[in-house]
């Protein structure tokens, strides 16, 4: 679908040499994206968080700081449902209710929309695309939701990360599950992407595309 939807929806970016993304999804949370923030504020790296909305009326404060601390901010839904099993206008009900929320937090509504679990069926990417969005999914998992431990996480993305990567990350997860290993992981990972000469770049950068909405 990504030759299909071409400048809508993406997997990576291969026309980017030595250019990744660090993206992080189901943000915020007052447990671990300030971690995450902390870490990137000291490394000096730029990442894309995708929001969720129930979340972010829970955690304005978060919302608020990521865009303060320069980072690019997506729609990640508003309660995380799978979009292969609701009706597009189901689907964009969950769209334009995380937009209203982002946009009275940070002052714009974002352009990126990464489905829940990277699942969206057809009619919705051509709503999607009809609107003006980049749908925004990945080529490097870092499977760092099933709690794995640092060496896993560190392991996953650095064995198939590849220039124009767009690495799947989380900053933020259901009650009681612990992304203690991606925060473990996190300096190191950036340490080595560096010293392999990757730049890391927020995903507006790479993509060529508006952040915000037109």
């Amino acid at each position: 679908m990504q030759r299909r939807y071409r400048g809508a929806f993406f997997l990576s970016a291969p026309g980017r040499p030595r250019q990744v993304a660090l993206t992080f999804d189901d943000v915020p949370d007052p447990r671990f994206t300030p971690q995450v923030l902390d870490i990137l504020k000291r490394k000096q790296v730029r990442a894309t968080f995708f929001v969720v909305g129930e979340k972010a009326l829970k955690h304005p404060d978060l919302v608020r700081r990521i865009r303060r601390e320069g980072h690019a901010i997506g729609n990640h839904s508003f309660d995380h449902p799978n979009f292969a099993r609701m009706s597009t206008a189901e689907m964009r009900r969950q769209i334009r209710r995380t937009e209203a929320v982002i946009r009275r937090q940070v002052g714009f509504a974002p352009r990126l929309i990464r489905p829940p679990y990277g699942e969206i069926r057809e009619p919705q990417l051509k709503w999607a695309k009809s609107e003006g969005y980049a749908v925004v999914n990945w080529n490097v998992d870092s499977l760092d939701w099933r709690q794995l431990g640092a060496q896993t996480v560190f392991r996953n993305v650095t064995t198939a990360v590849r220039p124009g990567s767009i690495i799947l990350l989380h900053a933020g997860g259901g009650a009681g599950q612990n992304l203690r290993g991606t925060v473990e992981a996190l300096p190191v990972l950036i340490d080595w992407l560096r010293s392999k000469g990757y730049e890391m770049v927020a995903l507006p950068q790479m993509l060529g595309k508006s952040e915000r909405k037109a």
